[in-house]
């Protein structure tokens, strides 16, 4: 059986305190968009995904200039 253990009010308090200062404030972003972005930029890729992104994607075609540029000459 179990020996269960009851928290003092002081305890339950500190450990309150501790959960709510380790997590971060939460974020709200006005559409879809901007959460992503937001989580594109800080979450790290990690090295091998990385690489066989850059080894997949290396064989694609550049993307044509804009309309507007090749009218402006540039």
């Amino acid at each position: 059986m179990k020996q269960q253990t009851k928290l003092s009010e002081e305890q339950q308090q500190q450990a309150t305190e501790h959960q709510t200062q380790q997590q971060p404030a939460a974020l709200k972003f006005s559409n879809t968009e901007e959460l992503l972005r937001y989580d594109a930029e800080h979450t790290p890729v990690p090295p091998a995904i990385a690489q066989r992104l850059k080894k997949s994607t290396g064989a694609l075609p550049q993307p044509k200039a804009a309309w507007w540029k090749n009218l402006l000459g540039r």
